[in-house]
């Protein structure tokens, strides 16, 4: 376990190394949530004005083909948000990690040339969310940790999917193909450093949900209202940016990863070895 935890805090200081030269990386996840969040209105205002959730009160009964439609279409968006700047993201790190000096700009211009393949992989994605839900709804216990475990399978298979899609001029089926087998040639299934980065970022998560419980209550213990709605703001702000840091690290961490998969030998803030330490062969 303190194998795994210190090689997965290596894999962070190299990703928040390239992140400290290029800190407008964070711009790519930021806009990510501001538009997630918009479609998220978007979509669920005029849903509850026409009524459209009304069959979801008695436990999903009812529920017309006219919402199953509004829900695949919701994802669909959702996804192409999240994979278009993400995308971005990628895009950018890989500038970097190919020793160049990459702006904003460059990664919504390498976004912009892939909004196809990144619309047929939202669809792809929002199908296989879509399935993966209903199996959820309908399973017992045991069932649902199988559908749990396809969609980690999934997850997996998935992880390189962005950066080949940056790198290559294909498809989207073959991007989901092309990641699924440069993950079981080169490392296996057992993706120890992508759950090593969730494990280090899940104990930041919880630290700052303590921290943040203690200092509201003696903000709350002070009965000054000001002082109170400030906690929490900075409470709130401070989640937001570490989320932020999250995702772009986990961008710039599946860039070089994809680097290292297709034959570099190193990137710019990262080198083979521990590359290749954050996998292991089944």
């Amino acid at each position: 376990m303190f194998e795994r935890f210190s090689r997965s805090w290596s894999l962070i200081k190299a990703s928040a190394g390239v992140l400290s030269k290029d800190k407008e990386l964070l711009v790519f996840p930021l806009l990510s949530s501001i538009c997630t969040v918009i479609v998220a209105v978007a979509f669920i205002l005029p849903a509850l004005g026409m009524g459209s959730l009304d069959g979801l009160k008695e436990g999903g009964a009812g529920v017309s083909v006219g919402m199953y439609v509004l829900t695949f279409l919701f994802y669909l968006a959702q996804y192409f948000v999240i994979f278009f700047f993400n995308t971005a993201l990628v895009g950018a790190a890989m500038i970097r990690l190919d020793g160049g000096d990459p702006t904003v700009g460059d990664g919504l211009r390498i976004a912009g040339r892939k909004i196809v393949p990144i619309l047929g992989y939202a669809a792809i994605a929002a199908t296989v969310g879509m399935i993966l839900r209903s199996l959820q709804e309908r399973a017992g216990f045991l069932g649902k940790i199988v559908v749990s475990m396809i969609g980690v399978a999934w997850t997996v298979a998935s992880f390189l999917v962005v950066p080949v899609l940056v790198s290559r001029d294909i498809g989207p089926i073959d991007a989901v193909k092309e990641s699924a087998a440069l993950l079981k040639k080169t490392w296996g299934e057992n993706l120890i450093g992508q759950g090593g980065v969730g494990v280090v970022f899940g104990l930041i998560y919880v630290a700052m949900v303590l921290l943040g419980i203690a200092v509201i209550v003696l903000a709350a213990m002070t009965g000054n209202g000001v002082l109170i709605g400030t906690a929490v703001a900075v409470m709130v702000v401070a989640f937001v940016l570490v989320a932020l840091i999250h995702a772009a690290l986990a961008g710039i961490y599946s860039a070089a990863l994809y680097r290292y998969a297709m034959g570099e030998a190193s990137s710019t803030g990262f080198d083979g070895q521990m590359l290749q330490q954050a996998f292991r062969l089944k």
